[in-house]
């Protein structure tokens, strides 16, 4: 297997602090903002307003919801900056990585610590004066989970790290539901759930596009340390349990026919592309496509938290 390097970049500060002082404010506020990883929270904010939805039988409180999703991006982009500040010795190593603003030098090391931690606690002091001290505690053990035990024990010693690590993300759905009821249920753990099965079958196919790098940074992701035709089966079984737990949504929620047909067809075609890239593997054509996974798995995602919120309307 090609293992790829990265050259470390002219204007790339030290890892003890130093950082570019010729920068614009505007490239500088971008630098803070991409610290949040504001592509990855979109897509956990998917899983919100639709779970809230549920959890009112109807439609929340438009100022309710604003503070969830308000709370929730402050939640993971805290997580997220703290996780930038930790793995920063990692993403200079990578192709992938390397134009984060720890790797350029656009933002201090000093300074992306302070920041994540002010998120991150404002996030759970957000929740707590604005909905409730349930949503509080579950902010503040989602970001524990991602910062502490995903990032600093399981990420670079288990090649299992995203499945437990993927639990962090799940987070936003029990926070978001307390956020509308105060309390939890069998409703939001099947949710939950979903994501938490949902987590490798998204993320292997992208750590299999980008194994070298992994490689490169000595990070155990599956693709790295396991044949091809093993991520496959992998990604095979977990895809199954997401499906299996999305339709145990039907019973605990007390969903109709909608969301059930919803629930088997988007269930069907994911296992059929899962399956895809098995075939792909013992066929062993040279590209395996994973990123047609990686990319369904999103559109699968969003489709099926689509019908979760339109699912309410239709009980009469």
């Amino acid at each position: 297997m090609r293992v790829s390097t990265v050259e470390p970049r002219p204007d790339r500060e030290d890892l003890t602090g130093a950082v570019r002082a010729d920068l614009p404010l505007p490239r500088v506020l971008r630098a803070y903002i991409a610290l949040t990883k504001p592509r990855i929270i979109e897509l956990l904010l998917v899983t919100t307003v639709p779970t809230m939805i549920l959890a009112a039988h109807g439609l929340p409180s438009l100022t309710l919801v604003l503070i969830t999703l308000v709370g929730g991006y402050l939640a993971a982009g805290g997580a997220n900056t703290l996780n930038m500040y930790l793995d920063r010795d990692i993403d200079g190593l990578m192709a992938r990585t390397g134009h984060r603003p720890l790797v350029t030098g656009e933002i201090s090391p000093r300074a992306a610590l302070g920041f994540g931690l002010v998120l991150s606690m404002a996030s759970v002091a957000w929740f707590a004066l604005l909905t409730n001290g349930l949503a509080a505690a579950l902010t503040a053990a989602a970001i524990l989970m991602y910062v502490v035990g995903y990032t600093l024990i399981l990420k670079r010693r288990t090649p299992q790290n995203i499945v437990w690590g993927g639990a962090a993300g799940c987070m936003q759905i029990l926070i978001g539901w307390a956020a509308v009821t105060g309390s939890l249920t069998w409703a939001p753990m099947v949710l939950f759930g979903i994501v938490f099965f949902w987590t490798p079958p998204h993320y292997w196919p992208l750590s299999l596009r980008f194994r070298d790098d992994y490689a490169a940074a000595g990070v155990p992701m599956l693709p790295v340390v396991a044949s091809l035709s093993r991520v496959a089966r992998e990604i095979i079984g977990y895809s199954w349990a997401m499906v299996a737990t999305s339709v145990l949504l039907v019973p605990a929620a007390h969903m109709t026919w909608f969301y059930t047909g919803a629930a088997v067809l988007l269930g069907a075609a994911f296992l059929w592309e899962a399956h895809g890239l098995l075939r792909r593997v013992r066929r062993g054509d040279l590209d395996v496509r994973p990123m047609r996974l990686f990319h369904g798995s999103i559109s699968y995602l969003a489709l099926l938290f689509l019908a979760v919120a339109i699912d309410p309307f239709l009980h009469f």
